[in-house]
C-alpha cells in the first residue's frame, strides 16, 4: 500500500537554511525540495507576519499552567478573560505586561525578604519622630564587629541578633550625629506591606496567565491566518521578481513526510520557531511514494521500482506483482532440484555483506516457490518424476501431466494463469480508474470487464453442462446488450453518440487483437519450463552415455559427474535469466498495460545523514 503523506511548506531567510537542513538530516524523514526567491518590501512584510504568527502559535502550544500551585485560580481567570480581536497583538501585549509583573514580583519578594527580619513597625510613629527632628537609622553589622558598648553610648535598639548579623536601629537628631558603622538604606515599610504588594502583583500575574490560557483557544484561528498569509506569500514570491532587500533571499522549501510522523515532526518544527504550513498531500502535489507492505511483499518492491513508482492516487501494484512474479518465475524454472539450489544460494547470500545480502531473502523465496511448482510440474534435475519408479504414487497424483482437449495440460495451465492475470488487471483498472476519475468516465472500462468475465463464466457453465443451450443463448444476448451499450453508446456520456460508436469500434479492434496477443504471451511460462526440463534431461542422458562409453573404472564416473555438474550449472544460469526476464516482461507489459498502471511516481528519498 502507499503510505499517506503530509505536505510541508517552509519559508526561511537564506541564512537560516543550512542549520534547518542539518536538522532535517538528523530527523531523516522529510523528502525536501528547495528554491530561492528575492526579498522585497512586500514579501518582507508578509514574511515577518508569518514569523510573528508562527512564534505566537509555538508559544501558546507550550503554555501550560496545570502544574502551577495557582492552577485553579488561573483557570478561573481564563474563563473571565476577554481575548477578542487581534490574537497576535493581544498575546504580545500580554507577554510584555506579564514579563514586567514577574520582574516586579521578584523585586517585591526580595524586598519582603529584606524587611522580614526587621519585623513590624508603625510608619505613622516614624513620621512623628521625623516631625520632632529625630531620624530613624538602620544598621546591619556582623556579630564579630558589633560592639556591645554601643548600647550604652548611643540611642540604639537591637531588632534581631539571632543570625550571623546584628540588626539594630538608632534614633537621633539629624544634626551632629555620627556612628562607627555604615548605615543601610532605610526601609520604606515593614514586611507585611511588602507581602501585600506581592499578593497584589501575584493577582495581576494570575489574571494575565489566565488570559494566555484563554488565548490557546485561538490557535485554530491563528493557524488559519498563518496558512492564508503563507499562501499569499508563496503566490507573491512566484509572481513578483522585486528587487532584493540588502541582497537577502528567502528560501522556500517544500517537503513531504509520512502522515504517521506528523505529530512528532510538528513538535520539532514548533521548537525551531520557524514559519511552516502543513496539509494533507494531494495527487496534484506529486508527493514522493513510500510503499508499506508486509515482509513477504516487501521483497518484491524492488521490481516495482524498476518500472516506476505509482502516482499518489494509484494502487500499489506490489501485492499483486509479488505472488504472480513468484509463480511465473517458478513455472519458467519448472524444476524442483533447481529450487533447492536457489534456496541454498539465497541462504549463502544472506550471510554476505553489502547489497548482495539484501537479495538473499528474495532468492530464497523464489527457490521455495520453484521447488513446490517443480514438484507439481514433475521435474527434478531434468528427471521426470511422473515416470520415476521411486516416486510415491500419492505425489504423482498432484502432478500436472497429460493432455487437456488434445493440448499439453501444462500449456493449458499457463494460458489459464494468463487469462486470470489479465482479468485481474482489468478489474483493478476498473476499480482504480473509477476511484480516481469517477464512474461516468469509466463506463467503457466496466463494460469490457463485464463482457470478458461474462463470456468466461458462460463458457465454463456451458461446458460443465450447468447451463443448457437456450439459457446460454439468452445469457449471451443479455451480456452482449449490456456490455454493447457501455462500449458503443455510453462510453463517454458527454460526447456525441456517433463519436462514441467510432471510439467503441476502435476499442474493439484494439481489445480483440491486444487481449489475444496478451493471453498467448503466457505460453512462454510453459515453453521456458519445458525447455529447461528437456535441456536438463539432455545433460543427464549425455552424462549416462559418457559413463557407459568409458571403459576405465573411476574415469567413467568422473566424466559423468563433470557433465552433470557443468551441464546443470549452465542450465540453471540460463533458466534463472529467462525466469527473471520473461515474468518481468509479462508484468511490465501484459499486466501493467491492462491494469492501467502508469508508474510515473517518484520514490520517497528523505534527506538524511550519509551512512
Amino acid at each position: 500500500m502507499i503510505t499517506r503523506m503530509t505536505r510541508y511548506s517552509f519559508i526561511l531567510l537564506s541564512g537560516e537554511t543550512k542549520p534547518f537542513l542539518k536538522r532535517l538530516q538528523e530527523l531523516g524523514v522529510v523528502d525536501i525540495t528547495r528554491s530561492a526567491k528575492p526579498v522585497d518590501s512586500g514579501s518582507s512584510a508578509m514574511f515577518g507576519q508569518c514569523r510573528e504568527i508562527t512564534s505566537a502559535i509555538s508559544f501558546l502550544k507550550k503554555t501550560d499552567f496545570s502544574k502551577s500551585p495557582d492552577a485553579g485560580a488561573i483557570e478561573a481567570a481564563a474563563r473571565e478573560a476577554d481575548v477578542e480581536g487581534d490574537a497576535v497583538r493581544i498575546l504580545s501585549q500580554t507577554r510584555e505586561s506579564l514579563e514586567k509583573l514577574r520582574a516586579a514580583y521578584a523585586a517585591s519578594e526580595k524586598e519582603r525578604e529584606r524587611r522580614y527580619p526587621w519585623g513590624e513597625f508603625d510608619r505613622e510613629t516614624v513620621g512623628k519622630l521625623a516631625e520632632d527632628g529625630l531620624k530613624v537609622r538602620f544598621y546591619s553589622v556582623s556579630k564579630k564587629k558589633y560592639d556591645r558598648s554601643w548600647e550604652d553610648m548611643y540611642p540604639l535598639y537591637v531588632i534581631d541578633d539571632s543570625g550571623s548579623s546584628v540588626l539594630f536601629v538608632t534614633v537621633a537628631p539629624e544634626e551632629g550625629y555620627s556612628f562607627p558603622a555604615e548605615e543601610i538604606p532605610p526601609l520604606e515599610g515593614d514586611w507585611k506591606e511588602s507581602r501585600a504588594e506581592s499578593d497584589r502583583i501575584s493577582a495581576g500575574i494570575i489574571k494575565l496567565e489566565g488570559k494566555l490560557l484563554k488565548l490557546k483557544d485561538r490557535i485554530p484561528d491563528l493557524q488559519k491566518e498563518l496558512d492564508e498569509t503563507a499562501a499569499r506569500l508563496d503566490l507573491y514570491l512566484a509572481e513578483a521578481s522585486g528587487e532584493s532587500v540588502a541582497d537577502d533571499l528567502v528560501t522556500v522549501l517544500e517537503g513531504f513526510a509520512p502522515t504517521e510522523m506528523e505529530s512528532s515532526l510538528s513538535k520539532e518544527f514548533d521548537e525551531m520557531d520557524m514559519v511552516y504550513v502543513k496539509e494533507a498531500a494531494k495527487e496534484e502535489d506529486n508527493p514522493p511514494i513510500k510503499l508499506k507492505n508486509n515482509k513477504f511483499v516487501k521483497q518484491f518492491e524492488v521490481l516495482t521500482g524498476m518500472y516506476g513508482m505509482p502516482v499518489y492516487s494509484e494502487f500499489d501494484p506490489t501485492p499483486v506483482l509479488g505472488p504472480f512474479f513468484l509463480l511465473f518465475f517458478a513455472m519458467c524454472m519448472g524444476d524442483a532440484g533447481y529450487g533447492i539450489l536457489l534456496i541454498i544460494l539465497g541462504q549463502l547470500l544472506k550471510r554476505m555483506s553489502g547489497s548482495l545480502s539484501r537479495l538473499g531473502p528474495l532468492v530464497t523465496t523464489l527457490g521455495i516457490g520453484t521447488f513446490f511448482v517443480g514438484i507439481v510440474l514433475g521435474t527434478f534435475f531434468g528427471i521426470s518424476l511422473a515416470d520415476a519408479a521411486w516416486v510415491p504414487e500419492w505425489l504423482k497424483k498432484i502432478m500436472i501431466t497429460g493432455e487437456v482437449a488434445g493440448y499439453s495440460a501444462q500449456m493449458v495451465l499457463a494460458l489459464g494463469v494468463g487469462v486470470f492475470h489479465i482479468c485481474l488487471a482489468m478489474t483493478i483498472k476498473a476499480i482504480g480508474y473509477t476511484k480516481r476519475f469517477g464512474f461516468m468516465q469509466n463506463i467503457s472500462t466496466w463494460a469490457w470487464l463485464i463482457l470478458i468475465l461474462g463470456i468466461i463464466c458462460i463458457a465454463a457453465l456451458a461446458l460443465l453442462g450447468i447451463m443448457d443451450k437456450e439459457a446460454t443463448r439468452w445469457a449471451v444476448i443479455v451480456l452482449g446488450i449490456i456490455s454493447g451499450l457501455g462500449i458503443y453508446i455510453f462510453n463517454n456520456p458527454r460526447r456525441n453518440p456517433l463519436i462514441n460508436i467510432g471510439s467503441g469500434l476502435w476499442d474493439t479492434y484494439n481489445m480483440a487483437t491486444g487481449i489475444m496477443g496478451d493471453v498467448l504471451s503466457y505460453i512462454r511460462l510453459y515453453a521456458l519450463g519445458l525447455a529447461g526440463g528437456m535441456l536438463g534431461a539432455a545433460f543427464n542422458n549425455l552424462a549416462v552415455m559418457l559413463r557407459d562409453g568409458i571403459p576405465v573404472p573411476g574415469l567413467d564416473w568422473l566424466g559423468f559427474l563433470l557433465i552433470v555438474v557443468l551441464g546443470h550449472a549452465l542450465n540453471l544460469a540460463m533458466s534463472c535469466l529467462g525466469a527473471f526476464v520473461h515474468p518481468l516482461r509479462l508484468t511490465f507489459v501484459e499486466y501493467f498495460k491492462n491494469s492501467g498502471y502508469e508508474g510515473r511516481g517518484k520514490a520517497y528519498r528523505p534527506l538524511g545523514l550519509e551512512k
